[in-house]
């Protein structure tokens, strides 16, 4: 591209040359041509002139006598009546330009010059319009160089930053390169590569999320099929109960995947409903019973019940197993899970008699690149998630001992009456 806009460039500036140097010798041409003969014509009636003023006096006209009046670079033949022509200065060879007067003694005078006079006159022209025109290209040659190093540079700039994007890399540049055309391209590549960097955050967090979250579920359906397991010869009554509490998991564990591809696509999805928050308690305090009973703790629930909130219960479960797996990871003792009315709100509380949460940590436990006793950081971060896409929220009441508490919406009826 850089040797294309140089050759065309150029050859602009040749044409325009051309032209004008062209038009300008012709120009320059006829004018040298008539400067030249009216020069001999104006010699011509001089010459006649002075030879009028001898014969007036009575003077001979010989070439000794009119040597001075004749310019040196000039052919001139005096003829006059009665008397013998003469010449002065040296015939021009080849083509000459020619200038006859004739005087009131019938005397005539013929000047002649050659024609060389005017092609030096007009090779010195030449000679000028070649320099200038040397001189033009050199300048536009080196403009021509400024420029095109200055679209092609940037033009290669933005392909390596589309080949960047198109490598997996999206981090945006922000160069400018003073052409608005170009700095428009920059611009919109610039914008792309911040949605690709959007783009692929949400993904890698998706799938953080999507890994993080499915573990709970996960470890408490493996729990429940080792009871299963345990108790298949002796009670098949039970088989058959915790079966079905095998089964309830997995339908659970498909909302919690199909909630994190919806809140993926499209955050402001709203599917609250209104719901009974016992029920969801004490699912999960069943679920997690086997594991706290395996672990030598026990999880007990406690707290007003019929409490009606309003947010999605599969997202309110996966909050409070969070909670749950939290406290059997990390805590200590027994695990309580305790309902009660604030308000407008109904909260549910999840503690334990464990050492608590590191106090460097604090209310820094909800940040996702925090982490403390070999965590992953992700657990807390997603919960609070959740919880804010329900509309509600989740804090750290206490540290030591820890309590977390959920906060939803209340049912709109109750919270009238």
């Amino acid at each position: 591209m850089r040797r294309r806009l140089i050759n065309s460039t150029l050859a602009v500036v040749l044409f325009v040359i051309a032209v004008f140097g062209v038009s300008l010798l012709i120009v320059e041409t006829r004018a040298i041509e008539r400067n030249a003969i009216d020069s001999a014509r104006s010699d011509a009636a001089r010459i006649v002139a002075v030879v009028e003023a001898r014969l007036a006096a009575g003077e001979t006209v010989t070439a000794h006598t009119m040597r001075s009046a004749v310019p040196h670079d000039r052919y001139v033949r005096v003829d006059v009546p009665d008397q013998p022509a003469f010449a002065l200065g040296d015939k021009p060879d080849g083509g000459v330009i020619e200038a006859r007067q004739t005087g009131s003694h019938g005397e005539l005078v013929t000047v002649q010059q050659s024609r060389s006079v005017i092609t030096d006159e007009v090779g010195r022209i030449l000679v000028i319009v070649l320099v200038v025109g040397l001189v033009t290209v050199a300048a536009a040659t080196l403009l021509a160089v400024g420029q095109a190093r200055k679209v092609a540079a940037p033009l290669t700039d933005l392909a390596e930053t589309a080949e960047r994007l198109g490598s997996g890399d999206p981090r945006p540049r922000h160069r400018r390169y003073g052409v608005p055309e170009l700095d428009r391209v920059a611009d919109v590549l610039d914008t792309s590569a911040e949605r690709i960097a959007r783009m692929l955050t949400a993904e890698r967090r998706l799938a953080a999320d999507a890994s993080h979250q499915l573990r709970t579920p996960l470890t408490a359906l493996s729990m429940r099929l080792e009871e299963i397991v345990e108790t298949a010869d002796s009670e098949p009554d039970a088989v058959r109960e915790e079966a079905g509490i095998a089964l309830a998991q997995v339908e659970r564990l498909t909302e919690v995947v199909e909630r994190l591809l919806t809140n993926s696509r499209d955050r402001r999805s709203d599917s609250a409903i209104t719901f009974d928050l016992d029920e969801v308690v004490l699912q999960q305090v069943e679920e997690w019973r086997p594991a706290y009973r395996g672990a030598g703790r026990a999880i007990v629930h406690s707290g007003r019940p019929g409490l009606k909130a309003v947010g999605t219960p599969g997202a309110v479960a996966t909050v409070l197993a969070t909670l749950v797996e939290n406290s059997l990871m990390h805590g200590g003792g027994t695990v309580a899970l305790r309902t009660r009315i604030a308000g407008n709100q109904v909260v549910v509380e999840v503690a334990d008699e464990g050492p608590g949460v590191d106090p460097a940590l604090g209310s820094r436990v909800f940040e996702r690149t925090v982490s403390g006793r070999n965590s992953t950081g992700l657990g807390l971060a997603v919960a609070r998630d959740l919880a804010e896409a329900d509309g509600g929220r989740l804090e750290l009441l206490q540290q030591h001992p820890a309590v977390f508490a959920l906060f939803l919406t209340r049912e709109a009826e109750q919270s009238s009456g």
